[in-house]
């Protein structure tokens, strides 16, 4: 098992209004974050805030290339990002409070699990669960990034992400977060950033993606 310490890049916020930061999401130019009430867009690049939707946002965020999905209690919702309409919704894993991470792969919904240290992958139409991996530790956020799973950790007061095999939820690899620096949630940006979600700091640190060669 490959260890390191995370190399944050850069960090943006705390932002002007806003006490949290749950999941996240990466369109391609700006990081979508749930703060609550609302899903605000993040321009990557300048740090700006440029967009706002008025939506029920405190777990995790997820982007499949047209649509955003949104954790709220105990549902995922499917939501239009130019109107900001919730076009559908399906079940969330074990109800209300126990989802927790969210991202989209190989045409299906990843659902993260928080205290049962699990990772499903979810039917995007019905809600159902199609297969479950077990995790050693409780899980926040949750990315793809090259065909590689990551997720989030944060327990006992620390955090790290892990690379772990989609198959067998084996560790692979340990990028521990300095102290203090928690992970509530975890995008790709699909170029060697992993964008963490800092929950009560009001902060998202944009943390260098380990090569595998490595």
């Amino acid at each position: 098992m490959k260890t390191s310490t995370a190399r944050i890049i850069r960090e943006y916020g705390p932002f002007d209004g806003i006490d949290q930061v749950h999941g996240l999401t990466f369109d391609g130019r700006h990081v979508w974050f749930a703060t609550g009430d609302a899903l605000r867009a993040l321009d990557a690049a300048s740090g700006a805030l440029p967009r706002a939707i008025p939506v029920e946002a405190k777990a995790g965020t997820a982007f499949d290339g047209r649509h955003l999905f949104q954790i709220a209690d105990g549902r995922i919702q499917k939501i239009d990002p130019g109107t900001g309409e919730v076009l559908a919704t399906i079940p969330a894993p074990g109800g209300a409070g126990a989802s927790s991470g969210l991202a989209w792969a190989e045409g299906a919904l990843w659902v993260g699990q928080y205290q049962d240290n699990k990772i499903h992958r979810l039917d995007p139409e019905t809600g159902a669960v199609l297969r479950t991996i077990e995790t050693s530790r409780h899980v926040t956020g949750i990315t793809w990034a090259d065909g590689d799973l990551w997720h989030g950790t944060w327990e006992n007061g620390a955090s790290d992400l892990r690379r772990i095999d989609p198959g067998t939820g084996e560790v692979l690899e340990v990028v521990s977060m300095p102290p203090g620096a928690g992970v509530s949630g975890l995008e790709s940006d699909g170029d060697g950033r992993l964008f963490c979600g800092g929950a009560s700091s009001g902060t998202i640190r944009a943390v260098a993606r380990p090569s595998r060669a490595t």
